[in-house]
C-alpha cells in the first residue's frame, strides 16, 4: 500500500567543477587548469613556469620560439628561478664555482603535490578557484655539489583568477650560515614594446648593468624601453609595479620580502647575439619585469628560514 504522503526528496548540491592538475606522460611537466578556464605549464626542469594562459586563452608570458624544453640547458623565457646567485658570481665567493644564475633553474625538480581551493556555489559568484602547485629542491638531489651549503627550497606556484603567484622558501639545514640571492626572472608577454611603459620606479635611482653597473638618476617618468635595458631598481616591496601598453594597464606586480625589481630587454644586438632566443625580432614582444632580492646578500643562519614571492595580475 503506498503512502499518502511521501517523504520530500533530499535536495543534491549540484558538484562544483574543481581545479584540475596533470602531469605529461614523460613526466617532464605539470599542467593546471582553473574551471574558469585559465592554466599554467611548469617544467620539472628548473621548475619553470613555461606558459600561462587567461581564461580568455591570451597568453601573458613570452616564451623564445628556440627555448630548450628538454632539459639540455635553462628555458628562455617563461618564469625561470634564479637561485643561489644572481648574475656570474663573484670570484673568492662560496657561489664561484656556480653558472651564471645559479643551479635553481637548471635543476631537476620534484613535484611535491597540489593544494587547491573550489569555486564559490553562490549563483551569483564569478568563483574564486585556485590552484598552489609544490615543488622541491634539495642539496642532496643535485649532481654536481659547487655549492657547499645545505638548503631545502620548496617553490610554490598558485593560479588563481587572473593572477599568477610564485614564492620560495629557503630552509638553511646545515651546520653554517650562507648567503644567496633570488630572482624571478618573468619575461612578460606585450604586444609592442615601443608603446609599453613601466609605472612605479619613476623616483627610483637605478644600476645601469649596461653601463658597468653606474648609479643612475630617475628621471621621473614611467619607463619606456628604446634601446638595451639592464636595470637594478631598489625599491620598498609596498610599492607595486604597473606595466601598461598603450596607455591602458595590462599586468601589475606586487612583492613580498623582495627589495630589488629588475627591468631587462635585450633590444636588438642582444637578441641577435643569443643563439635561444626568437623570433629576431622578439624583443618586441616581451619584457622582463624581476621581483628579487639582488642588490646585497641574504643571509640566512643555520636552522632558519627565509620566504619572498610576487604576484602578477593580468589586467
Amino acid at each position: 500500500m503506498e503512502r499518502a504522503k511521501k517523504p520530500a526528496a533530499i535536495p543534491v548540491s549540484p558538484i562544483q567543477p574543481t581545479p584540475q592538475v596533470s602531469i605529461s606522460d614523460d613526466n617532464s611537466r605539470v599542467t593546471a587548469n582553473l574551471p574558469t578556464g585559465e592554466r599554467v605549464d611548469v617544467l620539472l626542469y628548473g621548475a619553470t613556469v613555461i606558459s600561462w594562459k587567461s581564461a580568455n586563452g591570451k597568453e601573458n608570458l613570452f616564451l623564445s620560439s628556440k627555448a630548450h624544453l628538454d632539459g639540455s640547458k635553462p628555458v628562455r623565457g617563461g618564469i625561470p628561478l634564479v637561485f643561489p646567485v644572481f648574475g656570474p658570481p663573484p670570484a673568492e665567493h662560496a657561489t664561484s664555482r656556480l653558472p651564471q644564475h645559479g643551479f635553481a633553474r637548471n635543476s631537476r625538480w620534484e613535484y611535491l603535490g597540489k593544494t587547491s581551493s573550489e569555486s564559490s556555489s553562490l549563483p551569483n559568484s564569478k568563483g574564486d578557484a585556485s590552484v598552489k602547485l609544490d615543488f622541491g629542491l634539495s642539496n642532496s638531489m643535485l649532481s654536481d655539489h659547487k655549492w657547499n651549503s645545505e638548503f631545502n627550497l620548496t617553490y610554490s606556484i598558485t593560479l588563481s583568477q587572473d593572477n599568477l603567484e610564485t614564492s620560495l622558501v629557503v630552509r638553511n639545514t646545515g651546520p653554517s650560515s650562507y648567503d644567496f640571492q633570488v630572482l624571478f626572472h618573468s619575461y612578460l608577454a606585450i604586444d609592442d614594446v615601443a608603446t609599453t611603459t613601466i609605472s612605479g620606479l619613476e623616483k627610483v635611482t637605478f644600476k645601469d648593468k649596461t653601463q658597468g653597473g653606474k648609479n643612475i638618476e630617475p628621471a621621473g617618468k614611467p619607463i619606456s624601453i628604446e634601446s638595451e635595458t639592464d636595470r637594478v631598481y631598489t625599491v620598498a616591496p609596498e610599492q607595486a609595479i604597473t606595466i601598461s601598453e598603450q596607455g591602458s594597464k595590462r599586468f601589475e606586480v606586487t612583492r613580498d620580502m623582495l627589495s630589488d625589481v629588475v627591468v631587462w630587454n635585450p633590444w636588438i644586438e642582444k637578441a641577435k647575439g643569443m643563439a635561444d632566443f626568437g623570433p629576431e625580432d622578439g624583443y618586441k614582444r616581451m619584457i622582463c619585469v624581476e621581483a628579487g632580492s639582488v642588490s646585497a646578500w641574504n643571509n640566512l643562519e643555520a636552522g632558519d628560514t627565509w620566504e619572498g614571492g610576487q604576484r602578477i595580475k593580468a589586467l
